[in-house]
């Protein structure tokens, strides 16, 4: 029980920490804004989508940007938890490095998945097409994709010693993992030479999958099951690589 309260606190804490940054809340509304009304209008016009609206297209690769920035960036709290002493307090409390990990991951990976409803919601406000069960599939997608998202930055904090490095190395992993996404425009449409950066991108998977629950008759890129299955898989993988790694921290 001691393990699970632990867990408890630690994803209690995080999301305290969220909730309480209003400018953490509202960045994460006026950013989506800005790529959904002005990059969707603008590049929707030099983009044809035969049956398909570029902003509904746009909006899993925005809810998976999202996911992809606030889970990796938010790492950034085991950094400070570390200058600031209150890590060693939790290194030297009665639960496991796993369970430390575990309530880290699950604090900041509400908090994005939070960020990420809120996407959606304003998807419905500015006019994208979405069912209620488009939504209701997506959500347990956008948990699955936030849990291997989360690791990374918790993985890149663990091996950081100040935010200026993990500033830097976070930089370094977002961008192309959301530009090789396929978050803004079809990896079909690229050359071939050019598609085996996408596909060894996670998140590539994640896009895909989003588009095909939330985009009646969208052609996926592979089959839903093997997007889901490589997910899930990328999740097993960081999560044993991200708990051994914190659990080395000294």
């Amino acid at each position: 029980m001691s393990e699970f309260r632990g867990i408890y606190a630690l994803w209690r804490r995080e999301l305290k920490r969220f909730i309480r940054d209003r400018t953490r809340l509202v960045s994460s509304v006026i950013t989506p804004i800005l790529w959904l009304v002005i990059f969707g209008t603008g590049l929707g016009f030099s983009l044809e989508f035969t049956g398909f609206d570029y902003t509904q297209f746009l909006l899993p690769g925005i809810i998976a940007q999202t996911l992809l920035f606030t889970s990796i960036f938010l790492g950034i709290s085991v950094i400070w938890d570390r200058q600031f002493g209150f890590m060693k307090e939790i290194m030297v409390s009665p639960i496991s490095r796993a369970s430390i990990f575990a309530g880290k991951m699950l604090g900041v990976g509400t908090a994005a998945i939070i960020q990420g409803a809120i996407v959606i919601l304003l998807g419905f406000i500015i006019g994208v097409p979405l069912t209620l069960q488009a939504v209701i599939l997506a959500l347990p997608l956008m948990i699955i994709i936030t849990v291997g998202l989360t690791c990374i930055g918790l993985v890149i904090a663990s091996l950081m010693s100040s935010l200026e490095s993990f500033g830097t190395i976070v930089t370094f992993v977002n961008l192309p993992m959301f530009f090789l996404s396929g978050a803004l425009f079809p990896v079909t449409n690229l050359p071939s030479w050019m598609r085996w950066a996408f596909y060894i991108n996670p998140l590539t998977y994640g896009v895909d999958a989003l588009r095909g629950v939330m985009i009646s008759g969208w052609p996926t890129i592979v089959p839903m099951q093997y997007n889901i299955l490589i997910i899930c898989a990328f999740d097993v993988v960081m999560i044993v690589l991200g708990t051994y790694l914190f659990s080395r921290r000294q």
